[in-house]
């Protein structure tokens, strides 16, 4: 049976003078897949995938959240997957002249 895994969202912001060094640190934190820098209110997103719900507590709150210069983070658990083909379809509704 494959094992499944928790994917949670995390938005973050921090002080605006350390993104590149932030988003580096959190990127080397095991269990953290990706990191994103973005436009909006927030200034980077990271997609942490864990085995445990229990991991997640302990990649966000005691690793994540404490990188010097992370000032708040919010977090969504995502609760379902869709594939890409979904994904496109749904993207190009409303597409067609």
């Amino acid at each position: 049976m494959m094992a499944t895994m928790l994917t949670a969202i995390v938005l973050i912001e921090t002080d605006a003078a350390r993104i590149p060094e932030v988003a580096s640190a959190i990127a080397d934190i095991r269990g953290v897949s990706e990191v994103y820098s973005v436009t909006g209110e927030v200034d980077l997103i990271a997609l942490v995938r864990v085995r445990e719900h229990d991991d997640l507590a302990d990649v966000i709150a005691d690793q994540v959240s404490k990188v010097e210069g992370v000032l708040r983070t919010q977090t969504y658990i995502a609760f379902r997957t869709y594939s890409q083909h979904d994904l496109d379809q749904a993207f190009a509704l409303g597409l067609e002249d």
